[in-house]
């Protein structure tokens, strides 16, 4: 290794010696004293001493805390080293930028940033590496106490809104509105997932995942939809066919429909969805869910509808639509049919359907509802407020565009 011999007598100012530091602690490792390193190097021997067994805590007894000089893993790492702090400390005395050193570390500005916010001496602002490392090695262990076991108000308000059968992000956005000077009070939807499906936690009831739209006990990755053959290919106009108007959802009037089925696929009940506010109407099916009984329940639910809400249906390939030709001619309304095995293409009415599981579970006897507990869920689904709405509810939003 070649190295020269610097002169320490001439005053070089403040500047990076990270090259200098390098070199020390490779003839350090070769065997060479912490003199003869120094006078190698061209650094002070208090220099060297500091690099070696880092800086003495303020206000202490002046013992240095020794510093073990590890060479890092190979490749990136999630978190900043002890090398990177040290980087970040020298280029910081060159004053170089935030967004320099972060370039040349290979990270994102505020990354660095952060680092330097978080980790520079509390009193005087100056960054000290090897102090920012033991900061950053005390916050970093695992596991910390959550934000909402902690906060006997935030609990609470969770636990009653999940009673109430609200989303995770509902709530979260409720927070915010109805506390909004309060941070304490707010959390996002994956803080209360974890709260109540991670082990060992205890920070929200368990039995609350019952009131989820999936009633899972577990969490669950998203599956690829099964594929389904069309069970019904006569005289229908498919969604390509469908108005342009449709499908920006400025226009009120068009509708998404589909069945939940119930225990044995021996019951249903029908539902439909207004692309425009996601207004919810449940069509009642107490004796079955063949095409004759499907067409018949159809026409009396969306002849109750104003005039200006009646413009077009949008219906997968089910069988039980057979009878979409006497439907239109009944209620003048077009049905489109979705192409097999695209459940996005009614988007909202998926949607839909899941939230309606929370009140009809799978393998439940559904001809055992009456229409009255039809119109008090659909009535509970109305007044829930939408993202996909600004946060109003559907029934305001349907409110605002019959009064317009």
């Amino acid at each position: 290794m070649d190295f020269e011999i610097r002169d320490r007598s001439v005053n070089r100012g403040c500047r990076s010696l990270t090259e200098e530091r390098r070199v020390y602690f490779q003839l350090m490792e070769q065997g060479v004293s912490h003199r003869e390193a120094c006078r190698i190097v061209g650094i002070n021997l208090r220099t060297g001493k500091r690099w070696r067994n880092g800086r003495a805590p303020s206000g202490g007894t002046g013992r240095a805390l020794p510093v073990t000089v590890v060479a890092p893993p190979p490749g990136p790492s999630r978190y900043l080293r002890e090398s990177d702090r040290i980087h970040i400390a020298d280029r910081l005395r060159d004053k170089a930028t935030v967004r320099a050193i972060a370039g040349e570390l290979g990270r994102s500005p505020s990354t660095i940033s952060r680092e330097i916010r978080r980790n520079r001496h509390p009193v005087n602002g100056q960054y000290r590496p090897h102090a920012a490392q033991r900061r950053a090695d005390a916050r970093r262990p695992r596991p910390k106490p959550g934000k909402i076991g902690e906060n006997t108000a935030l609990r609470d308000f969770v636990q009653d809104h999940l009673a109430l059968r609200w989303s995770p992000e509902q709530i979260c956005q409720a927070l915010r509105t109805r506390f909004p000077d309060r941070p304490e009070m707010h959390v996002v939807h994956e803080t209360i997932y974890q709260a109540l499906y991670v082990q060992g936690r205890g920070e929200l009831r368990r039995e609350l995942t019952k009131a989820l739209r999936t009633g899972r006990t577990m969490r669950r990755p998203h599956r690829q939809s099964s594929k389904r053959q069309p069970r019904m290919s006569k005289d229908m106009v498919l969604i390509s066919e469908r108005p342009a108007e449709v499908e920006d959802r400025a226009v009120p009037g068009h509708w998404e429909g589909d069945l939940i089925i119930g225990k044995g696929h021996k019951s249903a009940i029908g539902t439909l969805v207004e692309r425009s506010t996601r207004f919810v109407a449940l069509v009642h099916l107490p004796d079955g869910r063949r095409p004759a009984q499907v067409r018949d329940a159809l026409i009396r639910t969306v002849s109750a509808l104003p005039t200006q809400l009646r413009r077009s249906l949008t219906w997968d390939q089910g069988s039980e639509m057979a009878g979409h030709r006497a439907f239109t001619l009944a209620t003048d309304i077009p049905v489109y049919f979705c192409d097999p095995g695209s459940p996005w293409q009614r988007g909202s009415n998926e949607n839909t359907n899941g939230l309606l599981r929370q009140y009809f579970p799978k393998g439940t006897d559904l001809a055992h509802y009456s229409r009255e507990d039809l119109d008090t869920v659909a009535a509970e689904l109305n007044g829930r407020p939408r993202k996909t709405l600004g946060w109003e509810t559907p029934a305001e939003r349907l409110h605002k565009l019959l009064t317009a």
